[in-house]
Formats: structure tokens, sequence, C-alpha cells
């Protein structure tokens, strides 16, 4: 008898499933409570749509947009990006090691990293990458993507390229054992006169500290005395980074950041005063480009009156994400908490959705309001805070620098303008490179480089080269932008025979920025 009933049971629960599925007239019934919704949806569509869904491209394309209805930084990274995603702030990946750009539908080689993979099988700086594994790799297929899916790979692993070489008329082939490739979080390190050094951070990885450290002992060795930390288009990173950098400049048990959230309970970073450069002069420069931990350490370096912040404003990121992975491989960076800086103030900017088009307008309206400009149009959307000093600063939408600098547009011209966003300043650069590279290469020192090539009239070898690709020739516009015009042509080739760092340098000579940092040095002393 128990067992009939126990079977009866199970039979009455099938036929009034089967009655609730298919003649309820309306399915919907069954997802309208609980948290399962989305779940059901997805198994009802695949029972009764019309068409055949493939469900797994349904899901991959529902996700991002649940994501979007919850801000700006809360995001979908499927499993092919992944590995590319991580690849910047973990501080190496596997592959053969060139910096490259795609010019006219070829893979350029701008630099080979030294000890890199590339240099080892013997390619050079202006090869042309025409075939990849016997395969051509020229014209529509020649994507920056799709170079990158296929010179990256797992370590040990071959790959190999077929190269077109300046003044050679064949193919030459070379097969690379990809490695481990380095990459760097700190851009440049150098001394700017004998008492000021200076370094540029560009994100905030995993290993952004040592890199300081490092770059610390460095201009220690060679006597600096007073500091300038570069964080323009500073996008940010791991805010531990942040918090490690900060805790070398800060005296002991002083507050860096504090994190809270719904679900997070508030969490304080403090000094251990194991710092170094505890009392040593230092700046911080910032721009509308400086985001996220970058302003952690900016927030924390003016909240406790530790480091003048010089620039203009910075971004206004003020979310903190968690890293979730998906057993394909895939991720969701989740936003669970805000960062608070020491002074209380949260700097996330606002928002009302995650679409992006809030932040896109943020940074265009703030040029149209003249904040670039001007100090006095900078719109502070938060409350007042103050510093450990006293001094007040403000939340609601970045940090406010302490010394503004303005933009200086007054050179800027439609002819600079569009010989810039084309490409084409950076397209005659590598081609002058190219076929003077014999030449070029007899330069070890930026400054020797940049004598040269100020007495070899390029801007007006560039204008005739514009004009050939069709940007025509604008003689007034060319002598108001040709400052400009000579400094971004110069830097290109600079940087393509040298690197980053002496790069940097050049640009650094006439920059209003670090002028008004060095000014503020010896107005303090």
């Amino acid at each position: 008898m128990p067992l009939i009933m126990a079977l009866c049971v199970v039979v009455g629960i099938l036929i009034g499933t089967f009655y609730t599925n298919h003649f309820s007239g309306n399915k919907l019934s069954v997802i309208n409570s609980g948290t399962g919704k989305l779940g059901n949806l997805i198994h009802i569509i695949d029972d009764q749509y019309v068409d055949t869904v493939n469900l797994a491209d349904l899901v991959e394309k529902a996700i991002p947009q649940i994501l979007t209805s919850l801000d700006p930084h809360s995001v979908y990274i499927p499993a092919k990006e992944a590995q590319s995603a991580s690849d910047d702030l973990k501080g190496s990946f596997f592959g053969v090691g060139i910096e490259f750009v795609i010019r006219e539908d070829t893979i350029q080689v701008q630099n080979v990293i030294s000890g890199g993979p590339a240099e080892t099988a013997g390619l050079l700086a202006g090869d042309k990458i025409v075939t990849i594994d016997d395969k051509p790799f020229v014209g529509k297929v020649c994507t920056t993507d799709e170079a990158m899916r296929r010179l990256k790979g797992p370590d040990k692993t071959k790959v190999k390229v077929g190269v077109m070489r300046y003044g050679s008329k064949k193919i030459i082939p070379y097969v690379i054992t990809r490695g481990e490739v380095k990459t760097h979080s700190i851009s440049s390190t150098y001394m700017i006169d004998d008492r000021t050094g200076y370094i540029r951070i560009k994100n905030f990885g995993e290993n952004t500290y040592s890199e300081m450290l490092v770059a610390l002992a460095e201009l220690q060795q060679q006597g600096f005395s007073q500091l300038i930390i570069d964080l323009r288009d500073n996008a940010g990173g791991y805010l531990e980074a942040a918090v490690q950098m900060a805790n070398e400049f800060l005296p002991k048990n002083m507050l860096i950041v504090y994190t809270e959230g719904r679900k997070s309970s508030r969490q304080e970073y403090k000094t251990d005063g194991r710092g170094s450069y505890q009392k040593m002069p230092l700046a911080v420069l910032i721009n509308e480009g400086s985001a996220s931990a970058a302003e952690i350490f900016a927030g924390a370096m003016q909240d406790n009156d530790r480091g003048t912040i010089i620039g203009r404003r910075s971004f206004g990121k003020g979310l903190v994400q968690q890293q979730i992975s998906f057993p394909d491989g895939s991720l969701v960076r989740l936003t669970i908490a805000r960062y608070y800086t020491p002074s209380g103030r949260c700097i996330q900017k606002p928002y009302t959705s995650g679409d992006g088009k809030e932040y896109q307008k943020d940074l265009i309206e703030r040029y149209e309001h003249g904040e670039y400009f001007s100090k006095d149009s900078i719109k502070h959307d938060g409350p007042a805070y103050h510093t450990i000093g006293g001094r007040t600063v403000y939340g609601g939408g970045g940090i406010t620098p302490d010394i503004f600098v303005a933009e200086d547009t007054s050179a800027i011209t439609s002819y600079y303008k569009e010989a810039a966003m084309t490409g084409l300043i950076t397209q005659y650069a590598f081609i002058y490179t190219d076929e003077n590279r014999l030449k070029l290469n007899n330069f070890n020192e930026m400054m020797e480089l940049a004598d040269y090539l100020g007495k070899q009239g390029l801007v007006e070898r560039f204008a005739d080269f514009a004009s050939s690709r069709g940007l025509a020739r604008r003689n007034l516009m060319i002598r108001k932008s040709y400052h400009l015009l000579d400094t971004y042509i110069n830097s290109r080739i600079i940087y393509n025979i040298l690197d980053e760092n002496a790069w940097m340098q050049y640009l650094n000579i006439d920059d209003k920025v670090i002028k008004a940092a060095l000014k503020h040095f010896n107005e303090k002393k």
C-alpha cells in the first residue's frame, strides 16, 4: 500500500506539471515569483520559442545588459578576452615580445622588447610581419586583436613569422619560441635636475610597488631630494598596489583609504610606519585621465597634507570591484563597495546607470564648461571635507588639485588635430625612422637625438607627406602649430629609436605641469 500511494503521488505530480506546462495559456506565470525568473525564462525559451535559439549566445548577450543597469564599472568579460584583460596588471604575459602598430594593413614592429623571445630570434625594430605560421597576414585580416591572438600563446610554444626588412626584397623566415614577456607599470624614471627625481606610473598592477622601490633606489643613487610622481592618464588598477605605495610616504598609523558597501563592512587601510620616504618633498601630477587607484594615492597624499597635487581634476571613480570567475573562464567584475579618502569623501562622480553615456559626456562637458582652462569653473557636486591640516577639499567627482594648471590649446589648429587624430604624424615618424634607421641608431642619448632631429626640417617634410595622403597644406595653421607638430614628430621618432623613458624625458622638457611642480618646490624652499 505505501508503495502504491507513493507511485500515485508521483504520477499526479507528473500529470499536473504536464498540464501546467502545456495548457496554462500563460507560461510566464511560472516565473513571476521568486529569484529564479531568469533561469526559468531561459528554460521556457529553450522549450517553447518558435525558432531554435543558441542559449549560450543568449546568456553571453544578456549578462552585460544586466550589469549595465547597475553602474559603469560592473562589467562582464568573455572568456576569450579574460586573459588579455588581466595581462597588463599581472606584469607579464606569454608571447613573442614586440611592440607593434598596424600600418597599411601590415604589422610593423615598433620596438623589440629587450631580452624577449623576438630579440632572441633576431627580429628588429622596423620589420614588417607579413606571414604567421606560413599563412599571409596582411589586408583585412590584419587587425590588432587578431595579431595579438596569433602571436600570444602558451609558454615554450613556437610561432613562425615571415618578415619584410628594409633593404631586403625577400621574406625572411623566423621561428620564435614564445616565452614570458614582462610588462611594466612604471614607464619613466630619471632626474629632471640635480635635486628632482621623476617617476611616471601608467597603472597599478601586481608589480607596481616593487618597480617603484627599484625606481626610488635608482634615484637615491643619483642624489634626489624631492620627488615628482606622475599619475596623469593613469586609469588605476589594484587598490592594494596604491596602498603599498602610499605607505612609503606616510608616517605610522595614518589612514590611507577605507572601503564600505552594503554587504562589505568598513575596511580600513593604514600605514605601518616602515616607509623610507616619509618626509621627502612630494608632488603628485593628475589630470582627467587619472582614476581609481591613482585617485586613492592622490587622495591619501592630499588628505594627510603629505604631498601637493598638481594638474587638473581627476576622473572620479570611487567604486571597488571584485573579480568573480566562471567555469568557462569568463569573468564578472562586480562593484561591491565604495572607497573613501581619509577625510571621508567618496570621489565617485554621479551616475544613474552603467551605460557609460554620462561618463563620456562628463569629460566633454568639463571641457565645454571651461574647467580645463580655469579652476573657478570646476563644479563640486559633493560636500566640503577637511584635511588633517584643516584645508578644505571636496568629494563627489574626482580629486581637485591644490595647484591648478590649465590646458594650453593656444597653438592647436584644425590642421594639427587632423594630422594627429588620423595617425598621419605617427605614420610619418615611423617611415622616417625606417628610412634613416642606420643613421639614427648611432644616437644613444635623448638630447643628442633631439638636437639632430631639430635640424632636419621635419615639419616641412611632414607637410609634404601629409599632402600626398590627402591632408591639404595650410601654411598659416602649420606656422601656428609648428612647435606642437615638431614636438609630436620628434617624440615619436625618439620613441622608435630609444625607449619610452627617453620619450617621456623629451615630452617633459616643455611640460607646464612639470614646470609648476618645480616652481612649487623652489617656492617651498
